[in-house]
């Protein structure tokens, strides 16, 4: 039952005789901020001065005299200009509250309609380990699954791995060419990321050395003109124009130092090279690697038996590799569909586009050109390699016909938006207009310097090591032996192990999914293992209070679920808790309709707050009233069983003792 729905459609009912439109007017109902205006506020009567022609608060009263709300609220109350305030009846909310006990779903009701949903999430390219820029699409992928399913709705997820590209063209151009077989043997996934970074190295040199020239050339003229320009500025007397000036010199400013931002990065990819005799030999001896990858590549996807045997080698241990990290994260997939598996299609899919019009030749490439984009869809180079965007046409084909899915997100970051925009246009020009089609996007992990994140050697911090990290940061943070010696009995080293692997894990997740999906955030380790603030190691703090407080009554939520005690909401705190148990249906809506688990994260911590007031004002084992201590007993169970849900739908596990 989500209380803000059953409210909406009592206030569409009472709108019904004013407008034509009683369900969009009634969405304006909120949660107020301030407990003194009651639970929920309708704000519609003040919008609806102009269309009706009367005061606000005339209109506010004509609503609450048809407004059938008595069994849930006491008197409506109109305040100010025309608010319209509800508060619920204690005994309602204590009813539904103890409701709670006996409902796996917690309040969530099933969808009316529900929907299938193919959700693409993580996709990582295997030819490499897993680093930090895969755990945005990663967990919040894994936490929408876990939020629609809940919810009711059929969820299907796939893992479209990059086992296909590049990538491995420049792996199997290295292991000809510079391979340590007695290493290879004995750790082939750390060899085969020595022979990626080293291939890169050099291609990366090699078009360096070539553009650094002009790039100077660039950086220098733009610094010219940003001086100039600011002294022209400083010089003008007429404010306005002088204003414009500098607007236009700070322009400039910025475009010299990203020119020379980008000298930097070009010198430093050549300083990389040099400063290493033994490599730049190297590069010497390979000038033309940057287009022998290309063709070991072209040999691949053409079926060159030395180079599929390779592939076909390599593969297994670059799913290990990625596998072993999912089973840390507790990610699990239904489909592992990579690149590999749809390259059969796509000349088909290309074939079809041009017959059908859609697709043309143009200077060698083929290309579908759409109207609202100023470059077009590149489907097949003039080389005859195909590209992403054939392989996600191909996908998406593949996808209608097997899945049957109403709407398929693509969890992926926000850099490959100009992609999915001429994805999305071509799907309806291919008879695939009827699926919805989402482009869930989200933003960069940053170091606490502000730039994104990276090792001390400049790679992309790995995924694995940062769980690692995590994990020691948690047991350092809330396993200290002071502290956990205090607890009765003291905990073993199982448990601590146990507690630093469940809140590390979990604080990667949580401080990633805390975030709205679109915003960038600052890693930092001791920030997301802290005891105090939104962060994982709060909520499970909340969580271990439960549990201590059954244990200390010897007894067990079953116990108290049996006992049918119902929950009363005499207290403040106890109220404003029962009530915030409640409203987890309406964070899980608020989930899928912005495709963004940070709704949950919000709700979850502001839950454990009120609890953690209750806690403190509300004791269950000292009060006197027999009554009211089976009363905030239930309040407790139903709590464990809320923040317990909640994580678990974020992906992350409870522990029973901090």
């Amino acid at each position: 039952m989500q209380i803000a729905s059953l409210l909406k459609q009592r206030l569409a009912a009472a709108l019904a005789h004013l407008v034509d439109d009683p369900d969009e007017v009634a969405q304006m109902l909120r949660p107020t901020q301030d407990p003194r205006f009651g639970d929920y506020q309708a704000n519609c009567a003040m919008p609806l001065k102009q269309r009706l022609n009367r005061p606000p608060r005339e209109i506010a009263q004509q609503i609450v005299d048809h407004l059938q709300v008595a069994d849930l609220c006491h008197e409506p109350e109109i305040a100010g200009p025309g608010f319209i305030n509800l508060r619920l009846r204690d005994d309602w909310i204590g009813e539904a509250a103890t409701a709670l006990l006996d409902d796996s779903a917690l309040g969530v009701e099933p969808p009316e309609q529900p929907r299938t949903l193919l959700i693409d999430f993580s996709s990582p390219n295997v030819a490499k380990p897993m680093h930090v820029g895969h755990i945005r699409s990663t967990v919040i992928g894994d936490a929408l699954a876990r939020c629609f399913r809940f919810l009711g709705h059929r969820v299907i997820t796939d893992n479209h791995l990059g086992d296909w590209g590049t990538q491995f063209g420049m792996i199997i151009y290295g292991y000809k060419h510079f391979v340590d077989q007695a290493a290879f043997e004995a750790a082939p996934v750390a060899e085969l990321v020595r022979l990626y970074r080293m291939v890169n190295s050099l291609i990366d040199y090699h078009s360096a050395v070539v553009a650094l020239p002009e790039a100077r050339t660039t950086a220098e003229t733009l610094r010219e003109e940003a001086d100039q320009a600011r002294q022209a500025a400083q010089d003008i007397e007429d404010k306005a124009e002088r204003k414009r000036h500098k607007k236009q010199s700070d322009a400039l400013s910025r475009r010299a130092a990203a020119a020379a931002d980008k000298v930097v990065g070009l010198q430093h990819k050549v300083d990389a090279v040099e400063a290493d005799d033994t490599l730049l030999a190297v590069a010497g001896q390979h000038t033309t690697i940057a287009t022998d990858v290309l063709n070991e590549t072209a040999k691949l996807h053409q079926g060159d038996p030395e180079n599929r045997a390779l592939w076909d080698r390599f593969l297994p241990h670059c799913q290990d590799e990625i596998n072993r990290v999912y089973q840390r994260l507790d990610i699990h997939f239904d489909h592992t569909l990579g690149e590999s598996f749809y390259h059969p299609m796509l000349p088909g899919v290309v074939q079809e586009l041009k017959e059908a019009g859609l697709a043309r030749d143009s200077e060698g490439a083929v290309c579908i050109f759409l109207p609202d984009f100023d470059a077009p869809m590149i489907i097949q180079k003039k080389d005859g390699a195909f590209l992403y965007g054939t392989t996600d046409l191909a996908t998406l084909k593949y996808r209608n016909e097997h899945f049957a899915a109403d709407e398929i997100l693509y969890v992926v970051d926000s850099r490959q938006s100009d992609h999915f925009d001429k994805l999305f246009a071509v799907a309806p020009l291919i008879g695939l207009g009827h699926l919805r089609l989402r482009h869930v996007n989200f933003g960069t992990v940053l170091g606490e310097d502000g730039k994104p994140l990276k090792t001390r050697s400049g790679n992309n911090a790995g995924l694995e090591g940062l769980l690692d990290d995590a994990v020691a940061a948690a047991m350092d943070a809330v396993c200290d032996p002071d502290r956990t010696a205090k607890l009765d009995p003291p905990l073993s080293e199982a448990e601590r192990q146990r507690i630093a692997r469940v809140i590390g894990h979990g604080a990667i997740k949580y401080a990633d999914l805390a975030h709205h999906r679109t915003s960038d955030y600052r890693f930092s380790l001791q920030k997301m293992v802290a005891l105090e603030g939104n962060t994982v190691a709060y909520l499970q703090y909340a969580y271990a209070r439960t549990q201590g407080i059954l244990r200390a009554g010897q007894t067990s939520e079953d116990d108290v679920r049996k006992a049918e005690h119902p929950i009363s909401v005499a207290a403040d705190a106890e109220r404003s808790l029962a009530l915030a148990l409640l409203r987890l249906p309406e964070a899980l809506q608020q989930v899928a309709d912005d495709y963004a688990p940070s709704a949950l994260v919000d709700y979850l911590y502001e839950t454990a707050r009120k609890y953690m007031v209750f806690n403190d004002n509300c004791p269950v084992w000292k009060a006197d009233d027999p009554a009211v201590q089976a009363s905030r007993l239930a309040l407790v169970v139903a709590t464990s069983r809320v923040i317990r849900t909640g994580l678990g739908l974020l992906g992350i596990e409870v522990v029973e003792r901090m």
